[in-house]
């Protein structure tokens, strides 16, 4: 359900009630049905018009008696909990994917958690590392490096996970889209690639050797290309997904191309995991105005990935 202070609950309500949801699948939500029952109010949901969501698994209680539950830590707990409940229930094999609600790490973090997301919390609950993947109609990206500051962005570069995270990427693509080939484009760190090293040499000491490996193993690859040009081209059909050194690199193109209809697909894990493209949305919240198409989305990917 996500952070109940946001607006999760309502785009969950509002994507459950529309007919493609309906038909692509069962929902069990997790979370507190005083808030789902106050999202449905907003959202003009009434109590016989029918849903996705075929039971409410209650994890704690808010105590909101029909308000709308503040922003902070208690909050933030909450949506905690609601995805530890969740990701086990997955992890014991009573389900075929999960799709997650927003959440504000902040809070989380706030309440004594290390938590830095869903993608490397499912990574620690699995083992090993979960890639991600904003998928949109337009673009793909994948993240390379994800929610570390900026600066920290070229220490944390490797061969090793550039390789990875493209190897992950091809065999997503294989898998649940059919494509056997994939077109991967790898982006360049610094402006105009580097310009020959005059800003920056991450390209000629760990991208370009990342993008050499990926063609001697077989894959379809092209890189370092500079990022200021190669959207454009990816946007054109010319690449199937876009490999990218840090999270705004590739999130502002694909907010650009796909707002409002994209997916988080964590990649690399023995499950399917989707998630919105949006935050929790605050400011937004209680109002029945916010879109649903995301989370739509999010959740019909995730059926046809199962299926």
């Amino acid at each position: 359900m996500g952070d109940p202070a946001g607006i999760g609950p309502e785009v969950l309500i509002e994507a459950a009630a529309r007919p493609a949801v309906r038909r692509a699948c069962t929902l069990t939500a997790f979370g507190d049905s005083g808030v789902l029952e106050r999202a449905a109010r907003c959202k003009r949901i009434g109590a016989g018009r029918p849903t996705a969501i075929s039971e409410v698994v209650e994890v704690g209680s808010l105590r909101s008696r029909g308000g709308l539950p503040r922003p902070g830590r208690s909050a933030g707990g909450a949506a905690f909990a609601y995805l530890e409940e969740a990701a086990a229930a997955v992890k014991a094999g009573r389900f075929d994917g999960l799709v997650t609600g927003p959440v504000n790490k902040a809070w989380i973090a706030r309440t004594g958690r290390d938590f830095h997301g869903h993608t490397d919390y499912l990574s620690d609950v699995w083992g090993g590392r979960a890639v991600m993947m904003l998928r949109g109609r337009v673009l793909r990206v994948v993240l390379v490096t994800v929610h570390i500051g900026i600066a920290e962005v070229p220490a944390a570069l490797t061969a090793a996970k550039i390789t990875r995270a493209a190897k992950v990427t091809a065999k997503h693509l294989a898998l649940y889209e059919g494509l056997k080939k994939p077109r991967l484009a790898v982006a360049a760190l610094n402006p105009h690639g580097g310009e020959a090293g005059m800003f920056g040499d991450e390209e000629r000491r760990i991208i370009g050797p990342a993008v050499k490996r990926l063609a001697r193993s077989g894959l379809r690859v092209e890189g370092p290309l500079a990022a200021d040009s190669l959207f454009a081209a990816a946007a054109a059909g010319e690449y199937d997904a876009v490999i990218c050194m840090y999270h705004d690199q590739g999130l502002i193109a694909l907010k650009l191309t796909d707002f409002g209809r994209a997916v988080n697909v964590s990649m690399g894990l023995p499950f399917v995991r989707t998630s919105p493209d949006h935050g929790t949305a605050y400011e937004l919240a209680g109002a029945g105005t916010c879109d649903a198409g995301s989370m739509t989305e999010a959740i019909l990917l995730a059926a046809r990935m199962a299926r």
